[in-house]
């Protein structure tokens, strides 16, 4: 019967790396040392079998180097930038944990109440209610950041924000400009924040340029959007153009679009609000709002990890492609 090997340490890896166990410590996560160090130390580790004991380095340090991503993951821009987040985290010696919220607080305080068990040692999150007091269960030693809006109920925390008020209104004018003036505008079904472009916020500036502006709540998920795109466009007052607050809402527009017989730009303009990698294959292409991801990212996690300041709001750019162009019958 063979003898099973000893659990190899930090102390039995920092002895034959020549190291102070900090040095190790610090070079095997990539976060200080030469990067000759760094290799050497994690082919010490690889060659030695050492592993990184979760539950014994949260014990000794009472920190887990683990980081909740929660977001509503039917949303093709939020899988993406979950994406992005993960990748960032990794770089900075962070190990990251996504769950999904799929739009529905219920489900995002169930989120909350599994980081805060999980003893997370940050979390960056596109809230789905952002208002909401069960943010608060997450303890103060934990950084959270918020993208999309500021999580009102838990002062101190950081955030990335959007200019959302330049985005509706550049959005609104490039339809206005081209000659629309019926218009609809999906919304997903979301609480309303005033950090949104809401039912409040795009009907006034619908009517500073002169549209008749009609906004409908649609799901999160393309799927389930499309019987609700399709459902406006069967109307007899349809709207000639589409202005949707995400890609995924815009896809499902396409599809119904197609379902009912439209042609889109002839008989519907559509634009969507993240120029989402897909937004440039569709036919037509999809004319929409784009952010700067890698800045979006960069800022969250250097306000998690670096305690950096919050950056201004974050102010989206008009990608025109094929998809809008001057209604048929004005």
């Amino acid at each position: 019967m063979s003898r099973q090997h000893p659990r190899r340490t930090l102390q039995d890896l920092a002895t034959a790396a020549g190291l102070s166990l900090a040095a190790t410590s610090y070079a095997l996560r990539g976060v200080r040392g030469s990067p000759e160090t760094i290799r050497r130390v994690r082919e010490l580790a690889d060659e030695l079998g050492y592993t990184v004991d979760p539950i014994a380095r949260a014990l000794a340090s009472g920190r887990t180097g683990s980081v909740g991503v929660s977001g509503s993951l039917r949303d093709l821009w939020q899988q993406d930038l979950s994406v992005l987040l993960t990748r960032a985290l990794r770089s900075r010696g962070r190990q990251a944990t996504i769950a999904d919220a799929d739009a529905d607080p219920a489900q995002e305080r169930l989120i909350v109440e599994q980081f805060a068990a999980q003893r997370v040692d940050g979390a960056i999150v596109s809230p789905a209610d952002p208002s909401a007091t069960y943010w608060r269960l997450l303890e103060p030693r934990v950084a959270v950041v918020s993208i999309g809006d500021a999580l009102t109920e838990r002062p101190g925390s950081g955030c990335v924000l959007f200019d959302n008020e330049y985005g509706v209104t550049t959005a609104l004018r490039h339809l206005a400009e081209l000659g629309h003036r019926r218009v609809a505008m999906l919304a997903p079904s979301l609480p309303s924040t005033p950090g949104r472009p809401s039912e409040l916020l795009a009907p006034r500036i619908a009517d500073e340029i002169g549209l008749n502006l009609r906004v409908v709540p649609a799901p999160a998920a393309t799927a389930e959007a499309v019987a609700v795109v399709s459902e406006l466009l069967a109307t007899a007052d349809r709207p000639s153009g589409l202005f949707c607050l995400s890609d995924s809402l815009a896809f499902a527009a396409y599809h119904a679009a197609r379902a009912t017989g439209l042609r889109i730009p002839d008989d519907l303009s559509v634009i969507g609000y993240d120029d989402h990698q897909l937004a440039a294959l569709v036919s037509p292409g999809l004319t929409t709002m784009a952010w700067d991801e890698d800045a979006i990212v960069e800022s969250a996690v250097a306000q998690l990890i670096d305690e950096a300041p919050a950056p201004p709001p974050f102010r989206p750019e008009l990608v025109g492609r094929g998809s809008t162009s001057a209604p048929r019958f004005p």
